[in-house]
């Protein structure tokens, strides 16, 4: 296991108050750009996320999320990732994230004048995201 000196102190902070906090030895965050890992030393920086799964490791092993839009801060030692959702495998409802898809997909094929296409590409990427995660959070 590692020591302190080698980890990173991670906070996660939703609307709702602080989701996580913990020292872990790396990230993987979706990035706007790209996925992109972080461990302790790694030069600071602020990205965005797109939705998609955080990897959090811990022990060297990998905790995954759900997460949404929203913003990380890395420092040399410590990573701040601020966002509107985050889930955990369990907290996902499989059914609910498939019709969810269903329906963005639906709107985004009809192109109908009154639809908002930015809210409905949000929405499919977050159902994806949701789906990915309960794929491989129960593997």
């Amino acid at each position: 296991m590692a020591n302190n000196s080698q980890l990173l102190h991670l906070k996660i902070v939703t609307p709702k108050g602080i989701f996580l906090e913990d020292d872990v030895s790396e990230i993987v965050a979706p990035g706007t750009d790209g996925d992109f890992g972080v461990q302790i030393g790694h030069t600071p920086f602020i990205s965005s996320v797109r939705p998609g799964i955080l990897k959090i490791y811990k022990n060297n092993k990998p905790e995954l999320y759900s997460l949404m839009n929203g913003f990380v801060m890395v420092d040399v030692d410590k990573v701040r990732v601020f966002t509107e959702t985050i889930e955990s495998p369990e907290d996902i409802d499989i059914k609910r994230a498939e019709r969810a898809k269903e329906r963005a997909e639906k709107r985004l094929l009809e192109k109908k004048e009154d639809t908002d296409l930015r809210r409905a590409e949000a929405a499919l990427k977050r159902s994806i995201a949701r789906i990915q995660l309960s794929e491989v959070g129960f593997h």
